[in-house]
Formats: C-alpha cells, structure tokens, sequence
C-alpha cells in the first residue's frame, strides 16, 4: 500500500506534468525515489466536473511509477481519442486519479474475476483492452457485463473470450486528489 506522502507526491507529478504539456512547456520530473522509482503499470484517469475527460496508462511494469504517471497524465490529457486536449483554462476543475496496477494474472475461468476488485485485460491477435476495476463498480455492471465490455474496448466482438481470446486479471489501488487543486497550476 502506498503511503499518504507518496500518493501526494504521484498526484503532484500527474499534474505537474499535465500543466506544462498545456503550457507548452518542458515537463521537469523531480528525482524519482522511493515509490515513484518503483517499477510499475499505471492509468491516469482524468474527470472534469465528475465526468470522465481522459484516461490513458501503461501495462507493464518495466518503467518507473514516476515516469509512467508523468507520461499517462500528458497523454490523458491531450492524446485520448475520445476527447480534445485539455485546455488551461480546464485544469482548475480536473481532478487527478492514479491506478497502479498490480501483476496480470492468466484467467482460465471466469469465475475467478471479482467484479470490483479486479480489472480485465482482454486480448485476441492485435486487439488488446483494458477496462480498470473501478469502472464495473462504477457502471454497476456484473460480471458478463465487464467481460463484454472489455472485448468491446479492445475492438472484439462481445464473446471474444469464449472464442478464443485470452483474459487476464488485475487488482489496483486507486486514489485520486480530494481536494481543490491549486487555481494557479
């Protein structure tokens, strides 16, 4: 579990780096220590208003949180496809949420899915799909629900998994910023 001090410090990164990508400036991780050197996957969800604008991650667990989070942060804010890149004038209003992701575990039965506490990858040839924990919480979908979604976002069709793709499993710990964040980033 990562402490308090150190999800701030992720959080700060995130936002940091998130601000000077809108600015157009150059992007100044601090010295990667501790947690943020920790090799490790992580999404960067960003929500304005409580709605979604922008979430974008790593996988593998082959680069520093610090770099990972700093990266995932600029691209959710600028490079999802499903939204336009966010503006200065947004940042006041974003609010930062972090998942490192812990290790992908093969599934062989989809009874071994927790809906809530797992997220999914989904895989078949070059499709690929992530769908975080969360969001099935926050859907409130069951568990034949999050399976077909996460086919969907990985561009299959809905029973993708019982023809042939390959699933796997993943627990998160997720936090986010809970306070206003500075009007002047």
């Amino acid at each position: 579990m990562t402490s308090d001090a150190d999800r701030q410090m992720l959080l700060r990164i995130a936002r940091d780096a998130l601000a000077a990508h809108v600015a157009g400036t150059a992007i100044s991780l601090p010295t990667l220590t501790g947690e943020a050197s920790r090799l490790a996957g992580a999404f960067v969800t960003l929500r304005a208003d409580g709605e979604l604008r922008g979430c974008i991650g790593h996988v593998e667990a082959d680069e520093p949180l610090g770099v990972v989070i700093a990266r995932s942060a600029v691209a959710a804010g600028g490079s999802d496809p499903r939204f336009a890149g966010v503006t200065a004038a947004e940042l006041p209003r974003l609010r930062i949420e972090v998942s490192i992701l812990g290790p992908l575990v093969p599934v062989s039965s989809l009874d071994e899915i927790a809906v809530g506490r797992d997220g999914l990858v989904v895989e078949l040839g070059w499709n690929r799909g992530l769908l975080l924990p969360q969001v099935a919480r926050e859907w409130q979908w069951d568990l034949d629900t999050f399976v077909m979604e996460t086919c969907r976002k990985a561009g299959l069709a809905a029973d993708a998994v019982k023809k042939g793709a390959t699933i796997w499993k993943f627990e998160a710990e997720v936090f986010g910023e809970t306070h206003e964040p500075d009007p002047l980033q």
